[in-house]
């Protein structure tokens, strides 16, 4: 039979199937996002959210298991299922992949020097969803490990997110930057994607970093995401790799 010559192959819109445990999981992260259980916080138990859903408990472990690969969310055995918190000393180490040449991990030192609201570049801007001129928080610091200055992070933040932040919060307290974004803004990063290149010094950078204008450093651009797959923080790392190298597993 001939295809009606004014009949489109295919279908300008077709319906999407979501699977139910998929489903599941966007009400799980929506909850999340209103707060209804925050950072640390003990989620109902599988049967629990079972009878909330009206659906298997096989369904709802699918959905957790699915936000616990994505660190929205960890097991603990015996305890239950609790909302990922940047408190853990392990969510540390998940953004920040820097290590000495000898392989042994140790605590960094964060020394934030500026903190700023400027207006958002072109690249700011198309790195975080926004117009060129809006508002954005400018942070820069300096991360040292066992005395050693390694890093300079310049640092852009949503402006109406972490209003009121200011030089003075960076520097209290032995915290990271990401439990201080948790705990004084609600704000927790989820997940972030990273572009490294090769780069040579400039004068403010080799200053910070005690190496030769042009001298080859590290550039890790990193887009940081909050639930909804909302960006929030865009930064530009430059780390010395003369005694330190970048580690990332694979798999």
């Amino acid at each position: 039979m001939n295809r009606d010559a004014n009949r489109p192959a295919v279908r300008a819109t077709a319906p999407t199937f979501s699977p139910l445990y998929r489903q599941i999981k966007d009400f799980l992260v929506a909850s999340l996002e209103r707060g209804e259980w925050g950072p640390g916080d003990a989620i109902p138990s599988e049967g629990e959210l079972a009878q909330r859903f009206n659906v298997s408990q096989g369904t709802v472990r699918k959905a957790i298991d699915e936000m616990a690969a994505e660190n929205m969310l960890v097991r603990r055995q015996g305890k239950g299922t609790f909302v990922s918190t940047h408190d853990d000393p392990r969510s540390f180490y998940r953004f920040l992949r820097l290590l000495p040449d000898d392989g042994v991990a140790v605590p960094s030192a964060s020394d934030p020097f500026f903190c700023e609201t400027i207006a958002a570049s072109a690249e700011v801007a198309a790195a975080l969803g926004l117009q060129p001129g809006d508002p954005v928080i400018h942070v820069k610091r300096l991360l040292s490990f066992a005395g050693e200055t390694v890093v300079f992070d310049q640092i852009y933040l949503l402006a109406d997110l972490f209003g009121g932040l200011t030089l003075d919060a960076l520097r209290a307290g032995e915290r990271s930057l990401y439990s201080l974004f948790e705990s004084d803004f609600g704000v927790r990063m989820i997940n972030a994607e990273e572009r490294l290149r090769a780069v040579g010094a400039d004068s403010e950078s080799a200053g910070h970093l005690g190496v030769g204008v042009g001298d080859p450093l590290l550039l890790v651009e990193r887009t940081a995401y909050t639930y909804g797959n909302k960006p929030v923080e865009w930064r530009r790392g430059l780390y010395c790799t003369r005694s330190h190298y970048y580690k990332n597993d694979l798999g």
